[in-house]
């Protein structure tokens, strides 16, 4: 097995391997395995101490922030008050300063009363209750071995943890389910008890022993959640639940919540009543042995348990499962399902491996449940920002606000009186003017907040300087919004320069000069104070000895865009930025720019529309990427060379200073579209990457991941409406992308935006 060993961060501990009810369908002792039967009824003193040590020793190697302990059964609470007490003293004291511990218990209720509760408030020990539902359908199966029902006790167990005082300690309901039950009245006679969350569990089951379908449907089960779905989502979600959250989680990109669902790598590890390791309980219906690992508490680390090859296998990702479930479009939802449901005990057929790499039992439920569930929610799902281009400015304004948030905080309040007074007037600048949002919405804003919070972070020499920045960039704000407050600013980096983003640099002192000025707002501009010499009237438009500003393309027919040759975060586009142009270049440059742009509005009306909606500034680069017409996008479609940056805000370009307007049209378009791209990206999870597979590229030989053949796609649909040579290669890279897994709801949305634009083309 390859990759890091994953520690485990959820232990089951097994305190007690009886139970008082005889459930039909439990997995302990009516599935395969019946180890049961060998094991002592209770955990003993020695497995208690020994699990304590193994799990403080574990959580320190791998400096784990917490561990979740669930005592388990068996039913837990036969183990008797004094034996859990002891438990969760041992637990807690050898994880003392060492990790945070989440214990939890799951029993069927039976037993709980205050004695049990009062001693789980003084551990904190949160409790999960099993009820299948209404007492019809908890009859079906939870019953004593008389025959009789056990729904009674079981709603007044969930009745005491209702109580204000025991609240805090109600984990929620777990519901096997039945699909011979009513699917609305199993859901209302949960949603009843106002739980805090409810787990719908599928019935353990495997090929050689599939579950119930009394109907005959391929779909039963999908059927029925679906339906309970429907009686959640109607009633505005008024609980948690957990399986349907994690496939709302995963279509939209996010981690899979259970580990039933999804591809999250194990971590769990299971520690019997007699001390030794075993790997998921569940296991326990495939075949006797099936989860045994041949370690104990006594002998054993937790670390070996976790290189064991049965762990490791289920910690593989896309890479565990089958061929078949690889080229599943849900398999990042699904995870090609639990482990245990893919159990079949040898080759049926030809081609069928047998074993564990096999579809689950439930493959048809689950692939119908989250494509019913997409379907449901898709348009909720995809942010605004994917199909508004007024929208994904917003978000792009809104992930500036919170990098700066962000980068206060990790100040926290080493940047002394220079950054809270400019703090301050921030705040003040806010209040009355929208000055600030138009410097936070400068592209090279985010670039010099990202080096800021990085450099804190690694602690790398000049961090704080270059955090303490802040205030030119206020004095920016004041400016723009013609405020009549004074801003302080330290100047004389490099060649006594003091930039004011979006506006030019200044020399209070002359090349060379360090110190500290004073700016502040006047009629037609604004006023700098440095030290004993007189005040320097600016104009922000006029070029003056100690004053360049940052110029503008200012010519018929193009957009009025800042020309930015000034910014001292504008180096992001992978290849050098030019110095600093002389009036005559400038002019030379923008007059060949304003003739691109033209002819981009002559054969892309739409696209050159938007972007002069969304671009603000253009950089001069020395040299340009590959031509447009050249083999592709760069790996990853991070776009160096390309014109558009890393780690700077949406709405800046860099453009090469040679070439003419036929040759920098194309470029401008490509990294126009290369910018709204990434700008989506940083806003929206457009597909996940945990264990990329790489696919066929029409533009090159080499298979590549699908981010750069989204970035491809993306960047050829735009250019076959200037280019039709790029039109048979948009197309293909459309059609490898129609079945890709990793497409989240959102960028199966943009998916069908690119068809459509790509049919209009």
């Amino acid at each position: 097995m390859t990759g890091p060993l994953v520690p485990f961060r959820e232990i089951v501990l097994k305190v007690h391997s009886r139970c008082d009810l005889a459930c039909d369908h439990c997995y302990i002792y009516e599935h395969a395995d019946q180890s049961w039967r060998t094991r002592p009824k209770a955990i003993s003193d020695e497995a208690i101490s020994w699990t304590a040590l193994r799990l403080a020793e574990h959580a320190k190697a791998h400096a784990l922030p917490s561990v979740s302990v669930i005592l388990h059964g068996g039913e837990p609470l036969l183990a008797g008050p004094e034996r859990l007490r002891r438990v969760c003293e041992e637990l807690t004291r050898a994880l003392d300063g060492v990790a945070g511990l989440d214990l939890r218990i799951h029993t069927n209720g039976l037993q709980l009363g205050p004695r049990y509760l009062d001693l789980f408030l003084e551990f904190g020990v949160r409790v999960g209750i099993s009820l299948d539902g209404d007492k019809a359908a908890n009859d079906r199966h939870r019953r004593f071995a008389d025959g009789r029902s056990s729904h009674p006790q079981v709603l007044r167990a969930v009745g005491l943890l209702r109580q204000e005082r025991y609240r805090p300690l109600d984990l929620g309901l777990l519901c096997t389910i039945d699909v011979a039950n009513d699917p609305v009245a199993v859901y209302d006679a949960l949603a009843a008890l106002d739980p805090p969350r409810i787990d719908f569990l599928l019935p353990h089951a495997t090929w050689d022993d599939p579950p119930p379908r009394p109907d005959g449907s391929a779909t039963a089960y999908a059927d029925w959640l679906l339906t309970v779905f429907d009686r959640w989502d109607t009633a505005g979600r008024p609980m948690p639940v957990r399986l349907f959250e994690s496939v709302l989680s995963t279509l939209s990109g996010g981690p899979s919540l259970t580990e039933s669902l999804g591809l999250a790598p194990t971590d769990l590890v299971v520690v019997e009543t007699d001390g030794t390791l075993e790997q998921v309980d569940s296991l326990k219906s495939a075949y006797d042995g099936a989860a045994a690992t041949g370690f104990d508490v006594f002998a054993h680390s937790f670390d070996e348990v976790a290189a064991h090859p049965g762990v490791r296998t289920r910690q593989l990702g896309l890479a565990g499962v089958g061929e078949t479930c690889r080229q599943c479009p849900v398999v990042r939802s699904c995870g090609g399902g639990l482990y245990t449901h893919r159990y079949r005990s040898g080759p049926a057929a030809a081609g069928d491996p047998g074993g564990f790499a096999n579809t689950s039992v439930y493959c048809a439920d689950l692939e119908a449940l989250i494509r019913g569930i997409e379907s449901r929610t898709a348009a909720s799902l995809v942010p605004s920002a994917v199909a508004d281009t007024g929208e994904l400015l917003v978000a792009q304004q809104e992930l500036t606000r919170s990098l700066l948030a962000g980068l206060h905080a990790e100040l926290a309040g080493r940047g002394g009186d220079v950054w809270q007074e400019a703090w301050e007037l921030a705040a003040t600048v806010e209040r009355y003017s929208d000055g600030l949002d138009e410097v936070l919405a400068h592209p090279y804003t985010r670039a010099w907040l990202i080096d800021s919070v990085a450099a804190l972070r690694a602690e790398r020499p000049g961090a704080l300087a270059t955090a303490l920045r802040f205030p030119a960039y206020v004095a920016a704000a004041v400016v723009r919004g013609g405020l009549d407050l004074p801003v302080r600013i330290g100047y004389g980096d490099g060649d006594g320069g003091l930039h004011l983003p979006t506006l030019g640099t200044l020399w209070p002192a002359g090349p060379g000069g360090r110190g500290e000025a004073e700016v502040r707002a006047a009629e037609q501009g604004f006023v700098v104070r440095a030290g004993t010499a007189e005040p320097l009237v600016v104009r922000p438009d006029e070029a003056t000895p100690y004053w360049r500003p940052v110029r503008r393309l200012g010519r018929d027919g193009a957009p009025d865009l800042a020309l930015d040759d000034l910014d001292p975060y504008r180096d992001r586009f992978g290849v050098p930025v030019h110095p600093g142009l002389g009036p005559d270049e400038a002019a030379d440059w923008s007059d060949r720019l304003a003739a691109a742009w033209g002819l981009l509005g002559e054969r892309v009306p739409e696209q050159t529309a938007e972007a002069g909606a969304t671009l603000s500034t253009l950089t001069p680069l020395l040299s340009a990427g590959p031509s447009p017409l050249s083999a592709g996008p760069s790996g990853g479609g991070h776009g160096y060379g390309y014109g558009y940056g890393n780690g700077c805000g949406y709405g800046a370009l860099g453009v090469p200073v040679h070439g003419g307007a036929g040759e920098l049209a194309p470029v401008l378009l490509r990294a126009l579209r290369g910018a709204r791209l990434r700008a989506l990206t940083e806003v929206a999870d457009l597909y996940t990457l945990d264990g990329e597979w790489h696919r066929p590229a029409p533009w090159q030989e080499e298979p590549v991941p699908l981010s750069a053949l989204l970035a491809g796609a993306y960047e050829r649909v735009g250019l076959a409406a200037y280019d039709p040579r790029y039109r048979d290669q948009a197309r293909r890279a459309l059609d490898t992308l129609e079945d890709a897994a990793e497409l989240t709801v959102s960028g199966k949305s943009l998916l069908t935006t690119l068809r459509e634009e790509a049919d209009r083309g």
